[in-house]
């Protein structure tokens, strides 16, 4: 039994962070980032920790891609802690 910690960097579909920010709590990440990435453009990072035991990042990341309000995710780091 493992714990990771996994960084995504998610879009948003036309721009709409706190669409995303909210679709994403029943996912329960351990801290939610707005940040700007270019030229108005907002980028949301997302931290979450788990069990490796019960579930993958592929699994998050899929939960991710899923939600309505998301264009694009991205893994920026993942690893054991």
């Amino acid at each position: 039994m493992s714990d990771v910690g996994i960084v995504f960097k998610v879009f948003a579909k036309d721009n709409d962070a706190d669409a995303v920010l909210e679709e994403v709590k029943p996912l329960k990440p351990a801290n939610a980032s707005v940040e700007d990435f270019a030229f108005g453009i907002k980028v949301i990072k997302l931290f979450f920790k788990f069990d490796d035991e019960k579930t993958t990042s592929s699994v998050l990341e899929d939960s991710l891609k899923a939600l309505e309000h998301v264009s694009e995710v991205e893994v920026l780091e993942e690893s054991l802690l």
